[in-house]
């Protein structure tokens, strides 16, 4: 059961996000199971956003007028809010991209692309979202590298042994695992993922998109090369996410892109390019996006990840306990204490779209399908399954419409 305290301390926080308030259909109120795709927005976030355009629209990095100035300011400031909220060591080190697929993009082409070689191999698990896959099989199959998995086990959980065997090819270069689970919810050892890459000389990327907006992250103790998430997952806007990269590695790399922003000097016959992380930012930026990203890591800061993880761990306990109580249902995943604030489940003889499409009926927000992950759903022999997932504005009651509608809908179709 959720303690009463932390229950009322979140539900004040709904307040701040105006989306929440609305019906879905005339009586019917919204009830967001969807922020493992994205999270709404607090007020502090869209006026943030607001007050850019009102009063500090412009292009940054180029200009000497005020204005230019003014934006650059918000900007590199959202640079350094970025910096502190993961703990890393110099603001040199954060490169803005759009989300997490582009940042691991940008990892797999410019590192990828210049230090992997034939026959190296990139260490992956089962359980990963496509866009921790498919860039490394784009960059393995140019340079004739290898993309290796580490299996899972029935319960979701890393199978360590097994990826200790795969460290002793002495072939692996890169280790890229997603910190939580965006199915499973599976919290994975990273530190200890990262601690036997380095032993075997690989370096690594953790894909942090589930886990920097629900639980304390800290890049230096973690140790990986690269960490990458998303804006929109954490009560920020869409199309500004986060490559951290430690910063000797960003300069040895070569840019992902081209264009303006990104270069020292240019000639007809050659290019020089800038800094990190300015190298890895060309063009305009995502400006405002920036800003807004800046007001939700303040936002978040207030609240506190570890209430929130908190708070997200007891909702997801009650949700578990409540739907493992109804006949035919399987949820996949491990169990509640070592999983994020997600469950995805399965149910007899009910398609997940037609349950999803059930529980929207009743206001609930939930995503139904493979979540990107198709090999994982393939490893559980299912084609699909529906997932709730939470955050700080989700309450009891709320878990309790679903399990209650999951029941209805199951009766429904049988």
């Amino acid at each position: 059961m959720v303690a009463p305290s932390l229950t009322a301390a979140m539900e004040a926080t709904r307040a701040d996000f105006p989306i929440l308030a609305q019906d879905v259909r005339p009586g019917v109120p919204l009830i967001y199971l969807d922020n493992g795709a994205t999270t709404q927005k607090p007020l502090s976030v869209i006026q943030a956003m607001d007050e850019y355009y009102r009063t500090s629209n412009a292009n940054v990095h180029r200009g000497v007028h005020a204005f230019s100035e003014r934006a650059t300011a918000l900007y590199e400031g959202a640079r350094h809010t970025t910096q502190a909220f993961i703990g890393a060591a110099h603001s040199q080190e954060i490169v803005f991209t759009r989300n997490t697929t582009e940042s691991i993009n940008l990892v797999a082409q410019a590192w990828g692309g210049w230090a992997l070689k034939a026959d190296d191999e990139v260490v992956l698990t089962e359980m990963e979202h496509h866009a921790n896959i498919v860039p490394w099989q784009i960059i393995a199959e140019r340079v004739g590298a290898k993309v290796r998995y580490i299996p899972i086990f029935d319960d979701g959980t890393l199978d360590m042994a097994a990826y200790r065997k795969l460290l002793e090819s002495g072939r692996v270069k890169m280790v890229a695992v997603t910190y939580v689970s965006n199915v499973l919810g599976t919290i994975n050892p990273v530190q200890e993922i990262v601690r036997l890459a380095h032993q075997a000389n690989a370096l690594a990327l953790i894909d942090a998109a589930q886990a920097a907006p629900h639980m304390p992250l800290n890049v230096q103790q973690i140790d990986a090369e690269f960490v990458a998430f998303s804006g929109h997952k954490m009560l920020g806007p869409t199309g500004v996410g986060v490559l951290y990269g430690k910063r000797d590695l960003l300069d040895a790399m070569p840019p992902f892109m081209g264009g303006g922003s990104m270069i020292r000097a240019v000639t007809l016959a050659k290019t020089t390019y800038a800094d990190s992380p300015q190298k890895f930012e060309a063009g305009t930026p995502a400006i405002a996006e920036a800003v807004g990203l800046g007001a939700a890591i303040d936002y978040l800061n207030k609240i506190g990840l570890d209430a929130i993880h908190a708070h997200e761990a007891a909702l997801t306990s009650y949700t578990m306990d409540g739907l493992a109580k109804i006949a035919g249902l399987r949820i996949i995943g491990p169990d509640a204490k070592a999983r994020g604030g997600m469950v995805s489940f399965a149910l007899d003889g009910v398609h997940p779209h037609d349950l999803a499409a059930g529980l929207d009926s009743a206001g609930i927000a939930v995503r139904a399908g493979h979540h990107c992950a198709m090999p994982l759903h393939d490893r559980f022999k299912l084609t699909a399954t529906t997932r709730a997932s939470f955050y700080c504005y989700n309450t009891l009651a709320e878990a309790d419409k679903l399990i209650e509608t999951v029941e209805q809908v199951r009766r429904f179709f049988a």
